[in-house]
């Protein structure tokens, strides 16, 4: 074989002496036992896509849960940091009793749905026309309103707000939310603790969605601070004063010193002493105050309440 019929045997395969090309069939890939099982590539993407369709889904049980609303008009948002500052406790009630339906920093909706509690927090700015209209759409579209925290409740710092802020400097006037609105509930504090707001969710569940008896510890631990919500939207330092110290009633423990937000109470010789000039009439102290306004039917039955709390929270 000379040079040529080497190179053509190089580029164009083996020829014959004579010249003619010899067909040359390249033998058949061997299947291996696995191709022979799946077949081709588009038989095994079918059949996995069939598999991962078959799998059945993982049904979760949902309790019967009842829907929540954070409303915030004027405020710090310190009760809001006081809410989630319940950690686990929050992550419990959210996934087996309450549903969140609208927060301005924890829900993408715009307008204020139907729900069965609102917990509204800050007071509300009568030059601004559309908190006004959030605030009564709040009252037209909730089974029960919560008043969170003072400025809620009794205006708080905010009844000093003079106006001329270089944003907003028609913003002069606020109001509690109970001067325009009907309210169910107050959870006074500035801010109320994280327990109280926790204990207020769950107590609001039990009376809703409870058995007979759940309901009845439930509203002995509501029916005081229902009351609160009657009494009306002003608060001062006098409350301790009046109705604690004045009947006899201080044991000199000091909750409402510590409770105050601007040190307008201290203690001299066992009892408070409250700074009027101080006083921001916020009303945590007499919030706080363990002689105030629990009555003795939250007293009787403390034990069963807590306990009722501490099963609810059980992850």
């Amino acid at each position: 074989m000379g040079i040529l019929e080497s190179l053509k045997a190089l580029l164009f395969g083996k020829h014959d002496v004579g010249g003619e090309k010899q067909d040359v069939k390249p033998e058949p890939a061997r299947k291996t036992d696995a191709v022979k099982e799946a077949g081709k590539p588009a038989d095994v993407i079918v059949e996995k896509k069939a598999s991962i369709i078959k799998e059945p889904k993982e049904e979760k049980p949902v309790a019967d849960k009842i829907t929540v609303g954070h409303v915030h008009m004027s405020g710090c948002t310190g009760c809001l940091v006081s809410f989630a500052d319940n950690y686990e406790g929050l992550l419990t009630i959210l996934d087996k009793y309450a549903d969140l339906v609208y927060c301005l920093t924890l829900a993408d909706v715009r307008h204020i749905p139907e729900m069965d509690v609102a917990l509204v927090e800050g007071s509300v700015c009568i030059q601004d026309h559309i908190a006004v209209e959030e605030i009564i759409e709040t009252r037209k579209n909730a089974k029960i309103v919560v008043a969170l925290g003072a400025c809620a409740c009794y205006g708080n710092i905010t009844r000093f707000a003079r106006g001329g802020q270089q944003n907003q400097p028609q913003h002069e006037s606020y109001l509690p939310i109970g001067d325009l609105i009907d309210v169910d509930v107050y959870i006074p504090g500035c801010a109320p603790t994280p327990q109280q707001i926790r204990n207020v969710c769950v107590m609001a569940y039990l009376l809703l969605k409870g058995n007979d008896e759940q309901k009845a510890l439930a509203g002995a631990y509501l029916t005081p601070l229902m009351n609160l919500a009657k009494a009306g939207t002003e608060a001062c330092g006098c409350d301790v004063m009046y109705n604690v110290i004045n009947q006899g009633l201080c044991m000199g423990c000091g909750s409402c010193a510590a409770a105050c937000p601007v040190r307008a109470i201290t203690m001299v010789y066992g009892k408070p002493q409250v700074e009027r000039d101080l006083c921001i009439k916020c009303g945590a102290c007499y919030a706080q105050c363990p002689r105030s306004f629990f009555s003795f039917d939250v007293v009787n039955q403390y034990e069963g309440i807590i306990d009722a709390i501490d099963a609810a929270l059980q992850p």
